[in-house]
């Protein structure tokens, strides 16, 4: 007989609404790190997330064109930098301050949308500007012979072609390539073979709706939808459900930033994980049935659940792709009631907006890019197939994080409140 395998001893912890986390304290100490996109959703939490640990982290490179509001740690550094410079002016940045990061944790994004303001994703200047971003910090580098031990790329769910219609779930890491231009496998690829030539490691994750609080931006899911509530609540109207009863009741995975960033650290760290994507999810089964009734109460309002389309005249919009990615059936379809990029537009609930952020000192008094925020919102309300991101392969890989995706979006109605960018449900008064 074979000798028995030898069981694996794990230890994880529980922050807050975060369980599951792993134990680190193996890590080296005294590491450094380069974080792009540190004024967005991502990689501002990323910085917070390693900041947590200085005696592992004892430098971190926040880098963007513009500082990361709100105070940091002194092992917290801004370094100004375009990404759309040349990878020569990148590394004279880079060698001008001796840096020589352990790990690089990749999140900057650009922006393309359509006159509108719509997100336009597979526009060619989307994957054209967006590459380049990667490519000329990856290209600096080594001309500053500043090659770190470890490259973190955050990708997305749409690398399973969730954005063209229903998809085989759940989605797992293995899955082919859909047929499609698509920016994550062009990133992808230049990631690898940077990393392959040099002899380094890698990890990617696709996380799905990024959930999380960023005073320097609104590229989140959640804050359409606290916007939403508000202003409906100022103007004596219940919280409408948009969709019909089958996006009601569509499972979807959400991906709060905080627990993301828990797992990029440890993919980045852990002795197996090198040369690896995963999937970041909240492991929580989601529905907007469940979330519907709770978000009306946590902002203390009525509200109306799915429509009926056998008795009610919706508008359609058939995803991209005639057979679903998934390869079976016909065209995915969304069926609605209202758009909330043209409720967003409608000149009563801008002005409600405005009224609210002057009547509770508000910091963010006009909505920017309205067609990409509200349209996420359209894209998760309006979806009638379900979404989830199997996280099947980390755990296997020793990855047991976990939040209640209910609680992960009042947590951060909570930090939009605090921060002052939507008011206090408690203090909005309909008006008259």
């Amino acid at each position: 007989m074979g000798s028995a395998e030898m069981p694996t001893i794990q230890s994880i912890y529980s922050k807050g609404i975060h369980h599951g986390l792993p134990d680190l304290s193996y890590a080296p100490k005294g590491m450094t790190a380069i974080v792009t996109g540190a004024n967005g959703i991502s990689g501002s939490h990323m910085i917070k997330i390693l900041a947590e640990s200085p005696e592992r982290w004892s430098k971190i490179y926040a880098m963007s064109r513009r500082p990361p509001s709100g105070s940091w740690p002194k092992d917290v550094e801004h370094i100004p930098v375009d990404f759309l410079q040349s990878p020569d002016e990148i590394a004279n940045i880079l060698k001008e301050r001796n840096i020589k990061p352990d790990y690089v944790f990749f999140f900057s994004y650009v922006l393309v949308v359509d006159e509108s303001g719509a997100l336009q994703w597979s526009d060619d200047r989307l994957i054209e500007k967006n590459n380049s971003l990667l490519s000329n910090l990856l290209e600096a580098l080594p001309l500053a012979n500043a090659l770190p031990k470890r490259l973190f790329l955050q990708l997305g769910q749409k690398w399973h072609g969730v954005h063209l219609g229903a998809t085989d779930i759940p989605d797992e890491e293995s899955d082919k390539r859909i047929d499609e231009p698509n920016l994550y496998y062009t990133q992808h690829d230049i990631l690898t073979s940077f990393c392959s030539k040099h002899n380094i490691g890698w990890n990617t994750s696709f996380p799905s709706f990024v959930i999380g609080c960023t005073p320097d931006s609104t590229q989140t899911l959640a804050y359409p939808l606290f916007i939403y509530a508000c202003v409906q609540k100022y103007l004596g109207r219940p919280l409408e459900y948009p969709s019909d009863i089958t996006a009601w009741y569509a499972p979807q995975s959400l991906s709060n930033a905080v627990l993301n960033s828990y797992l990029y650290e440890w993919s980045v760290l852990a002795p197996n994980t090198a040369n690896q994507d995963f999937n970041a999810s909240d492991a929580c089964a989601f529905t907007w049935g469940k979330m519907w009734p709770r978000l009306a109460e946590y902002f203390g309002m009525d509200y109306t659940g799915p429509v009926d389309a056998s008795t009610t005249q919706m508008q359609e919009k058939g995803m991209p792709w005639a057979t679903p990615p998934h390869g079976k059936g016909s065209r995915s379809t969304m069926r609605f009631t209202f758009s909330f990029v043209e409720w967003a537009q409608q000149p009563k609930n801008v002005a409600a907006w405005k009224e609210l952020v002057t009547q509770h000192g508000l910091t963010d008094d006009d909505w920017s890019d309205v067609g990409s925020v509200f349209g996420r919102a359209n894209f998760a309300l309006h979806r009638p197939y379900p979404s989830i991101l199997s996280t099947t392969k980390a755990t296997k890989h020793g990855w047991h994080g976990f939040v209640d995706s209910y609680e992960s979006i009042l947590s951060v109605a909570n930090e939009f409140i605090a921060a002052k960018v939507i008011p206090d449900p408690k203090n909005i008064t309909a008006k008259a």
